[in-house]
């Protein structure tokens, strides 16, 4: 029976996160999330890939064997990785700058790879595809959160540069909410971003249990 389209969206934002749920993609999640600005270049840049990328290995799942189904796998995510670079490259060059490394590296983020193998090689086309994007979009949101938290703590901003790294019409986005002076330096250094993602992690898992906890009290109320 395939997936309802309403779990697999719910799966990819909230209860299967890549981040804060199934703890995928940490490298590029500590490296990455300085800024909120970064984080979101980033997230589209493998939503992108793995929506791509699920789609295609729906379309053709039947006619993958098992024995080369991994490697073929990874040859299709880097084709999807190699497009997104180069179309970053052409179109979004200062942020295609900052990233830098972090683009062709999606190729070893586990989340495309586990999403292929665990989803679309088993689904249909229309929800590989649903599914694909919304673990992308989830991994996105992830970065973004933890990026503006960060950089919020370490400089005072959020999303800083945007206009510069995504162009002029995200100029509205960039915020400074506290003063120049007031940023703590560790939020931004390598231990704070360990710091910041623990809290993350922690505060989904608060949210969880209460959300649990709720619907535990209305279904006794019912009876």
């Amino acid at each position: 029976m395939a997936t309802p389209y309403k779990t697999i969206i719910k799966d990819g934002l909230w209860e299967n996160n890549g981040v804060i749920a199934m703890l995928l993609g940490m490298c590029p999640t500590m490296a990455v999330t300085t800024s909120a600005t970064n984080g979101l270049g980033l997230g589209i840049a493998t939503a992108v890939v793995m929506a791509a990328s699920s789609l295609l290995v729906a379309l053709f799942r039947n006619t993958i064997t098992q024995e080369v189904r991994i490697p073929v796998y990874i040859l299709i995510i880097a084709s999807m990785t190699t497009l997104v670079d180069l179309c970053m490259n052409a179109w979004m060059h200062e942020m295609y700058k900052v990233l830098g490394l972090f683009i062709p590296l999606i190729v070893s983020n586990c989340l495309p790879l586990a999403r292929l193998e665990a989803f679309a090689a088993k689904e249909p086309v229309s929800r590989s595809f649903l599914d694909g994007l919304f673990m992308g979009i989830g991994f996105t949101l992830a970065l973004v959160v933890i990026g503006a938290i960060r950089e919020l703590i370490g400089n005072g901003t959020v999303f800083a540069d945007a206009a510069l790294l995504l162009g002029p019409a995200f100029h509205f986005m960039e915020l400074r909410l506290l003063p120049a002076d007031s940023g703590v330096l560790l939020a931004i250094l390598p231990p704070g971003g360990f710091l910041v993602t623990g809290l993350v992690l922690v505060a989904k898992r608060m949210i969880d249990l209460a959300a649990g906890k709720e619907i535990r009290m209305a279904g006794a109320h019912s009876v």
